[in-house]
């Protein structure tokens, strides 16, 4: 039988002998059984207690009343619960198949109830972090340090703030800290993709903190991911799940993190002087690695070790190629199947001409997507003005046209304005792999009467032909700059300049006579 709390013994007796209280009234004034209130009266008959009792403790008095519990009561092993922790871990265990595991050892040891309120207890005496159990392999908590390291541009003296950006595996806390130049979205990126080779596989889901550069729109129930970051979770296999705004249960485990790493290696970095990113980073890495190896402090065991053991085995392999950064436009599909990406064209099937695309553009790939999804990757081509054409991308008539001349409508129209602008015409549609390429050039070129007038552009078209131009922008030019009558000869010299403050030629002349005379005076 339990001890009795709240010195309830000595008052069981007090109310029996000095007050002459009924049992019920005993055990209803005390809140226990009347035949609770029985047996410790006459357990008292037994050992000859009447009124005052001995004076000893409550523990002393029941000890007195039961000598033989205290030997009865065994004590039931329990079991390991840092152990019982790191098992949680892995995918699939649960506190109920870890108890019928312990109790195939130890039959006569804790119930399930009792087991899982030991093990909550354990939980609540270590690291807060441990309060919610997560899986191995399962999520990776991605934030920023609220501290910055300050740098000196050893060329213009300008003070920066280097970011630290910091990865954190749920299971076993092993974390990745870098610094970056900044917050934005391509340096957020690159260290994604640096920690998951870091880790050496991906987990199932990121958690990130609601970072413009990750997440476009926060919203507790439906955040809108950047479409850079999506890609970059869908080329790794990653669900990018953020956290809760205003939720800091969702993100406890990157935030313990983040002041760790603030206390045990920002701020022993405080006193340096550095000069790149790269000065940092080194000495970031001995101190990132001392923490990883360090034991927790009310566990036998390090965030390394646990990783080796947890989370390494369960993350998801990395993919073939690394993840490039890619940068996006938005772009239209022209008359001409081609849409302008850096002062080049490329096609796209005919049958988006004037629909709205999304471009994305890597170091080696340029690609076009049509309400989410891809219709075309072509090589990426720096020339300036230059053509990339696909033939299957062009429409049947333009296909029978792929050896001849341009349509009828681009042919009369330039005969009506003149000779040398349907030569030019002609000239334009010679100098591309395919005549369609220069159709929108070629109507650019004829609205320019519009501007400047038929006559203009025929002489400027006829210049055109002479100093062999083949683009649109060489004939605009001509007109705005009103330079497409002058002389060949004329154009080719510099522009004299005329100024009442500038000395000519006669006076360099005549100061040089002076300059001789004088010298040669005795």
């Amino acid at each position: 039988m339990s001890g009795l709390s709240m010195k309830k013994i000595s008052e069981i007796f007090r109310q029996h002998h000095q007050l002459g209280n009924t049992y019920r009234q005993i055990a209803r004034s005390l809140n226990i059984s009347a035949s609770t209130v029985s047996i410790y009266i006459e357990r008292g008959k037994e050992v000859g207690w009447s009124w005052p009792l001995p004076d000893l403790s409550e523990d002393e008095l029941h000890k007195i009343l039961f000598p033989d519990e205290s030997k009865t009561r065994k004590k039931k092993p329990v079991p390991d619960w840092e152990w019982v922790a790191q098992e949680l871990r892995r995918k699939g265990v649960t506190l109920q198949l870890l108890w019928r595991e312990y109790r195939q050892t130890t039959p006569d040891g804790l119930s399930y109830g009792k087991f899982c309120n030991a093990f909550a207890i354990y939980r609540k005496s270590i690291s807060p972090v441990m309060h919610q159990v997560h899986k191995a392999g399962e999520k990776c908590f991605v934030d920023y340090a609220g501290m910055t390291v300050p740098w000196i541009d050893p060329e213009t003296g300008e003070i920066h703030d280097a970011q630290i950006f910091i990865g954190c595996l749920g299971a076993s806390q092993f974390a990745l800290i870098e610094a970056t130049a900044t917050q934005q979205l391509p340096d957020w990126i690159q260290s994604h993709t640096r920690m998951f080779e870091f880790f050496g596989g991906v987990p199932v889901i990121l958690v990130p903190d609601n970072l413009k550069s990750g997440v476009t729109k926060a919203h507790r129930y439906d955040p809108d991911i950047n479409a850079n970051y999506q890609l970059m979770g869908e080329h790794y296999g990653v669900a990018i799940v953020p956290a809760r705004a205003i939720r800091p249960k969702d993100k406890a485990k990157v935030e313990n993190i983040v002041g760790i790493v603030e206390r045990q290696i920002l701020a022993a970095l405080r006193d340096y002087t550095f000069t790149g990113i790269a000065e940092i980073n080194e000495a970031i890495k001995p101190l990132a690695t001392k923490l990883n190896t360090k034991p927790f402090q009310k566990m036998k065991t390090s965030r390394q070790q646990l990783f080796e053991s947890i989370d390494r085995p369960a993350l998801q392999p990395l993919p073939v190629e690394r993840y490039q950064f890619a940068e996006w436009k938005k772009a239209k599909v022209n008359i001409d199947y081609h849409f302008i990406f850096d002062e080049h064209f490329y096609s796209v099937p005919w049958k988006y001409i004037h629909h709205s695309v999304d471009i994305r553009s890597t170091v080696k790939t340029v690609e076009c997507f049509y309400k989410g999804n891809r219709i075309v990757a072509h090589a990426k081509n720096n020339k300036r003005y230059g053509d990339t054409t696909l033939e299957e991308h062009m429409p049947p008539s333009h296909l029978a046209h792929k050896h001849g001349s341009s349509p009828d409508r681009i042919k009369r129209w330039a005969e009506k304005i003149g000779p040398k602008t349907a030569l030019f015409i002609q000239h334009m549609m010679a100098s591309r792999a395919f005549p369609e390429q220069a159709y929108r050039a070629c109507l650019g070129l004829l609205r320019l009467a519009a501007q400047y007038g038929e006559i203009r552009l025929e002489h400027a078209c006829a210049r055109g032909l002479e100093v062999g131009a083949t683009r649109y922008q060489q004939i605009q030019n001509m007109l705005k700059n009103n330079i497409e009558n002058e002389p060949m000869n004329e154009t080719k010299r510099s522009p004299v300049l005329r100024h009442n403050n500038i000395r000519g030629p006669g006076y360099y002349h005549c100061q040089l006579t002076l300059i001789r005379t004088h010298r040669l005076t005795p």
